[in-house]
């Protein structure tokens, strides 16, 4: 089983990130779930956002590289919206990182580093209509990464997978929580 780090999105460590993490480690996986807000959470995405901004993305990332430092060993890692920045730095950069989920967002190359690193694996799951995505950022990491798996999804919603928000899809939940499932079972 992996170690597993999951980032929140905007609106914070909302009860449906910590029950999707809950569920990963049901199936055994060691997970940490930082927060990345030191206890703040937000009604809304523009909140949240907002909250971003004020205490500045690189502290975010800051936040989450400093959680991957207290593990001792390999590691991958889980991002929702926001939370795919400082996960995708981790994969990209850290020498212990394994794997990476990327949800509802992704950062282009040239971002953390000119490529992907050979042995990482990465999903990134995304859809064509969520305005608050980042679909063509997605699309052509996707493309630049070898073997690294797009799944598209047919919503016009953003935080599908965090069971406590409106925007929540069942289906697609699950989908992405089996996905990810199936990525960690090969770190």
């Amino acid at each position: 089983m992996a170690d597993v780090i999951v980032f929140h999105h905007a609106q914070g460590l909302t009860p449906g990130v910590r029950a999707f993490a809950g569920r990963l480690g049901a199936a055994g996986h060691r997970v940490m779930v930082p927060d990345l807000y030191d206890g703040e959470a937000f009604a809304t995405i523009d909140d949240g956002v907002a909250h971003a901004e004020a205490i500045g993305f690189d502290t975010v990332i800051d936040r989450g590289v400093a959680a991957a430092a207290s593990l001792d060993g390999p590691f991958a890692v889980v991002g929702f919206s926001l939370g795919v920045l400082p996960a995708q730095q981790l994969a990209q950069t850290h020498s212990r990182a394994r794997g990476a989920v990327l949800c509802h967002a992704a950062i282009p190359l040239g971002t953390f580093g000119d490529h992907w690193p050979d042995g990482v694996p990465l999903q990134l799951h995304t859809a064509a209509d969520d305005a608050l995505g980042d679909y063509d950022d997605a699309v052509a990491l996707a493309a630049a990464v070898e073997r690294a798996e797009l799944f598209t999804y047919d919503t016009r919603a953003h935080l599908v997978a965090d069971a406590s928000l409106p925007d929540h899809d069942p289906e697609i939940a699950a989908m992405i929580l089996d996905r990810t499932l199936e990525l960690l079972a090969g770190v």
